[in-house]
């Protein structure tokens, strides 16, 4: 009887260890075939941890951008993305989401058009409406939100003040928002020259001041967070996009915290993002 009992325990035991390593969220590597870049990308998947026990359930999603010299993958290297998330759904401070972190390329590179990289289009005419085909994500708005760091944090303010009918929030973390005079291109080095110009032709500060009333309308109905330690070398250009977008009469909140341009600063604001990103989400 008594090894009866025994067994009974462990086996039990054994049964809820399985569900629950069954039942944990998921970091996954994917790739998409692109026709507009002519390439194959890689992305980084976080999957909540019910994602896997609700056949029918489908989910906001949050696009997060890594920076410049980073890949899609650094996010949950360096970034503790699966542990953060993890925190923060589990204990109900954000709801249940999935993550997406798409690849933009290697320096030279970014999120504009630029001379044979159409990556903008990629991402909006090729990635969104793949990430939406192959996972259960909610296809408005209201459920859709995009953020980043450095380089990321610039490519995600631009798409928004771009695509105001895409996203419900914006959460910006030491972004580039447009090319500091200390970070203008060099005349001696030609990729600089071609990403820098892509900064400057998407520089996030003029598309606020040149907008038109209709798309401020538009702009208004997002949620802003701009996000910048005091140490950053691109504090002044994200406070500056802070002022346009005051004197643009769009709501934007501003933290300057104790920090300078590295993953310390960056894991830190993702654990203020999750929450701001998921009260922009429809109940």
């Amino acid at each position: 009887m008594k090894r009866y009992l025994v067994a009974s325990l462990l086996s039990s035991q054994f049964l809820l260890f399985n569900a629950a390593a069954q039942s944990s969220s998921q970091i996954i590597e994917d790739s998409i075939k692109s026709c507009v870049l002519n390439t194959t990308r890689r992305y980084t998947v976080y999957l909540p941890e019910s994602y896997s026990q609700s056949g029918n359930r489908k989910y906001p999603v949050l696009y997060l951008l890594h920076g410049h010299s980073h890949r899609n993958n650094d996010w949950a290297k360096d970034g503790h993305l699966q542990k953060t998330a993890d925190q923060h759904m589990t204990s109900g401070n954000s709801a249940e989401m999935i993550i997406i972190t798409p690849d933009a390329g290697s320096i030279r590179n970014g999120y504009f058009n630029t001379t044979g990289w159409s990556y903008e289009t990629f991402f909006f005419e090729e990635f969104i409406p793949y990430v939406e085909t192959r996972y259960r994500v909610s296809r408005d708005k209201f459920s859709r939100a995009i953020a980043g760091f450095s380089m990321g944090g610039g490519g995600a303010v631009a798409y928004a003040l771009k695509y105001p009918d895409m996203f419900a929030s914006v959460y910006a973390m030491s972004a580039l928002m447009s090319l500091p005079k200390q970070g203008r291109p060099s005349t001696k080095d030609d990729e600089s020259i071609e990403f820098g110009r892509s900064v400057l032709a998407n520089d996030c500060i003029a598309l606020v001041s040149y907008a038109d009333s209709t798309s401020l309308d538009k702009l208004r109905e997002i949620k802003w967070f701009v996000d910048c330690g005091d140490e950053d070398f691109l504090l002044d250009v994200n406070t500056e996009f802070y002022k346009e977008m005051r004197k643009a009469g769009i709501p934007c909140e501003l933290r300057v915290r104790d920090g300078n341009h590295d993953w310390k600063y960056w894991r830190s604001s993702l654990s203020i993002a999750l929450p701001f990103i998921s009260d922009s989400f429809r109940k």
